[in-house]
């Protein structure tokens, strides 16, 4: 094995094209950590926030972009048991995974689901330990509840609703254009709404109000959300994409019991990615494993048109995931 990869760097916060290939250094795992030769890198929205120098890493983690990935285990360091060398797994990283080798935690990996292709795989970490996290732990949502989620066709949204719907909930979900809340539609959701020319708020309301709501639009979404919420509704935040701060009546929170919550994943502790992922394997992963669920792809770019790629996620036209094939 060379001592030297192919990586990307953020050259300067600004648009795509500061995302350029350098040459760096193999890393080496340290206690507890394993070592992935990478063969497809997912793409996400946090990594065009940081690019832009709107989403700074945690001072732990590497400035290089890049937060799952699917590949083979080239090394283990100490104290590592569960994995071993050539073992295939997705990850989730904690950053610098636009590259030929990341390092990750090895209780961070996931076995592959049977019979999917690595390509798939590693679009999975990011979007399924966000949405397991904040829809049904922190959103509590159950079978037979209305659950809204914005965005139905980013990755998020592809992945909520079809987890939403295996388990039993009614799944609404906005999109901007037909052909994307065709998508959501084909993947469980009961309505799709189209933003641009429908009223979320009017339809749920029609429909006795949500239960759960998973927005990453923020802005005037959130007085908008908490009108479209049922009596002891939960809205989840994960982003916001509109902007953070906007004027909130807590008394009509409090008269209608209503909560809100959310979460960033990347800064949360080692020790709580690990939970989560235990609690993936138990109980995404069968279903995975069994077909019932799958990522939802969009285009595949080189490693070295990570640029593109970017460009392409925020452009808007995306349906479903985007990969970098190392």
């Amino acid at each position: 094995m060379s001592d030297a990869m192919r990586a990307i760097e953020i050259t300067a916060p600004g648009r795509p094209d500061v995302l350029q290939l350098t040459e760096l250094p193999i890393p080496q795992p340290g206690h507890g950590e394993v070592l992935i030769r990478l063969a497809y890198v997912g793409v996400n929205r946090p990594d065009a926030l940081q690019r832009a120098g709107l989403y700074n890493p945690p001072p732990t983690a590497s400035p290089l972009p890049g937060l799952e990935g699917a590949g083979i285990i080239a090394a283990v360091g100490p104290g590592v048991t569960e994995w071993a060398e050539g073992d295939k797994v997705c990850a989730l990283f904690p950053g610098a995974a636009y590259a030929e080798y990341a390092l990750t935690p090895a209780a961070h990996c996931l076995p592959i689901p049977e019979d999917m292709p690595l390509r798939e795989a590693a679009c999975l970490p990011e979007t399924y330990f966000t949405v397991w996290s904040n829809v049904f732990e922190r959103g509590g949502l159950k079978a037979g509840e209305r659950f809204l989620v914005h965005g139905g066709s980013s990755g998020i949204g592809t992945t909520a609703i079809q987890l939403a719907e295996v388990f039993g909930a009614r799944v609404f979900a906005t999109a901007g254009s037909e052909a994307k809340c065709a998508a959501c539609l084909q993947l469980g959701a009961e309505r799709a709404i189209n933003y641009k020319s429908e009223d979320f708020v009017e339809i749920l309301r029609k429909e006795g109000g949500a239960n759960v709501i998973l927005d990453m639009v923020g802005g005037d979404y959130i007085p908008r959300n908490l009108r479209a919420l049922d009596e002891d509704g939960r809205l989840v935040q994960i982003a916001f994409l509109q902007g953070p701060k906007v004027e909130v009546n807590f008394a009509f929170l409090m008269t209608r019991r209503l909560t809100m919550t959310g979460s960033t994943l990347r800064p949360q502790s080692d020790l709580e990615k690990a939970r989560i992922a235990g609690e993936l394997r138990e109980k995404v992963w069968p279903l995975l494993d069994a077909g019932r669920i799958a990522p939802v792809m969009d285009k595949e770019f080189a490693l070295e048109d990570a640029s593109a790629a970017h460009s392409r996620m925020e452009g808007g036209d995306h349906i479903g995931k985007i990969v970098l094939k190392v």
